[in-house]
Parts: structure tokens; sequence; C-alpha cells
């Protein structure tokens, strides 16, 4: 991870604070005049929303560029697996065997991009109660949007574009946005199996009981 990485993750947390405690009071006032009690669940839940939404916006968006910041020789790629290329490209510039893919700089920033959308998969399986290809079509438009704003320099408040539009992010991020469904779906999964048997057992038991009166 770079420097540049760290300190976007920093200000990432420093804006999760900042934003979780300007909504934790009215989401506390909420729960106490519906419930009469706070719940600890739904706090936990926008809590675990604002954290990711702050430091996925921070990782894509930050450093800001400065005013000798090098401009970029190529703003836009269409090329779709264009990272594939470039991950051969890279083990032939620093003399490296194919077996060595997985150590490249390319290689990891396509996995950061998976990784980056698989919560985003899991909120909309678990909370939003989306199907997979709903899901898949909210990665794409969010990496869309994000791609977007890249490209127009953050809308004109950057002094210029700092990140390239790539449509392999939208690829990999919508990718990652299937991971997350696909995982939360075992999750919940699971989670039924010994509720169903729990279910069976005590359905059993209450037949036993009125076969023995």
């Amino acid at each position: 991870m770079t420097n540049a990485q760290v300190t976007a993750l920093q200000y990432g947390l420093i804006g999760f604070l900042a934003v979780w405690a300007t909504v934790l009071v009215p989401q506390l006032v909420l729960q106490f005049a519906r419930y009469g009690r706070p719940r600890v669940r739904g706090l936990v839940t926008t809590a675990a929303v604002v954290f990711y939404a702050c430091m996925a916006l921070a990782v894509v968006f930050l450093p800001l560029p400065g005013p000798h910041s090098r401009r970029l020789e190529q703003t836009v790629q269409l090329r779709p697996f264009q990272w594939i290329s470039d991950i051969h490209s890279e083990l032939l510039k620093h003399g490296l065997s194919a077996s060595h893919w997985f150590t490249t700089q390319t290689f990891q920033q396509v996995a950061l991009n998976v990784l980056l959308f698989v919560p985003l998969g899991v909120f909309a399986r678990i909370l939003w109660r989306r199907g997979l290809v709903g899901t898949l079509a909210i990665g794409a438009a969010a990496s869309l949007a994000i791609e977007i704003t890249q490209l127009t320099a953050n809308f004109g408040t950057a002094p210029f574009v700092y990140r390239i539009f790539d449509v392999d992010d939208i690829m990999t991020n919508t990718f990652g946005a299937g991971v997350g469904w696909l995982f939360a779906a075992l999750l919940l999964a699971l989670r039924a199996v010994p509720s169903a048997v729990h279910a069976q057992t005590a359905r059993r038991e209450r037949v036993d009981l009125a076969q023995a009166r």
C-alpha cells in the first residue's frame, strides 16, 4: 500500500467519524421515539454503511492533485481486459517470470478494485434485499458514476483530471459487487440451516407430545 493510499484511508476515517457523529444523535432520537430504547443492530448497520462509504470515497478520490502534480498522459482507457496486457508488460519491464503475475502492481490494483465493491454487494443482498442482477446493476452504476466524476475532474472542482476513466475498473468493481452478493447469500443460507433444523425439531416434539396425550 502506497503512502498516498494510507493518507486517503486516514482522511476516510476522519470523515467517517465526522459523518457518523452527525448521524448518530438524530438516529438515537428516532429510535427512542419509536421503540423507547436504542437498537444496537440499527446503530451498527448505519455505522457500517457510513464507514464503507467514507473509506471507499476516500480511496477513489484522494489525494487530490497539488499545484505541482504531474498531469496524466492518458485520461481514458476503453479497452476491456487491458489489465492483462499491463501485467505482461510489467513482468517484462522488471524481468519477472509469468509465475510472479500476482506480485505486480497492476494485479494488486485489480484485486483492490474487486475488494472495494464486495461490501456493496453484501449490503445489497442483506440490507436492500436485491437479487444478483440488481446488485450487479447497482455496482455498475456506482462504478460508472465514479468514473464519470473522475473524467470530469470531480465535475470541475479539481484543477485537472488526475484519475483515468477505465472500463476495466467498471468491470472489476461490478464483479466485486457480485462476489459480495454471493458471499452474503452463502452466509444467509448457512444461518438459515440451524433455524430450519430447530423449527423441525420443535415441530416433531409437538407432534410427539400430541400423540402421547
